[in-house]
């Protein structure tokens, strides 16, 4: 922990330089550390930078700063799921064994409507961080307030990559499909 508070201003500017310059999620507890500032200062620094329009996101592994990207196309499905909590590891290992990425999880929640949340997995090792994180805080997945059922917004370069996920998805029982 750095021996000097930084404060207001300074103090958002650096969490905003931090985060251009990292290329993966910044976790809260990381910056309150660099800046000698409890969490909850934090949480509301990122929401004062992003009412200025900053293109910050929250995702379960810390905040990230959404970078230009350079004109890639590339193409987005929402497919609907639905299994069991202990089947997460196996739903996520095969979108991105497929060549795809899990950019959030969306539910339809009987109070609160659509809740979505990012979550950004891209690879093997993204998918076991993100499974391990959920038993070591002892953390319910999403769907386990909708009996199992719930979207997911993946995306690929390639078509091809997509829909052989929505096979292997299918023929593992995860994959929903209007008939």
């Amino acid at each position: 922990m750095s021996d000097k508070k930084l404060l207001g201003e300074p103090r958002r500017q650096a969490i905003l330089e931090w985060l251009k310059a990292s290329v993966k999620a910044v976790k809260g507890s990381d910056l309150a550390q660099r800046t000698n500032v409890s969490r909850q200062v934090i949480v509301q620094d990122i929401s004062l930078l992003k009412a200025r329009g900053e293109p910050l996101i929250a995702t379960s592994d810390g905040y990230l700063y959404l970078q230009q990207q350079p004109a890639v196309t590339h193409i987005e499905q929402v497919i609907v799921c639905h299994h069991q909590g202990e089947d997460t590891r196996k739903e996520l290992e095969i979108i991105v064994n497929a060549g795809c990425h899990v950019k959030d999880v969306t539910i339809m929640h009987a109070l609160y409507g659509e809740i979505v949340a990012r979550l950004e997995i891209a690879t093997i090792e993204e998918v076991d961080e993100f499974v391990k994180r959920s038993a070591k805080q002892n953390a319910s997945y999403l769907l386990e307030l909708t009996g199992g059922l719930h979207l997911h917004t993946i995306a690929s370069m390639h078509q091809r990559c997509i829909d052989q996920a929505c096979v292997q998805l299918r023929e593992a029982g995860i994959l929903i499909e209007e008939e």
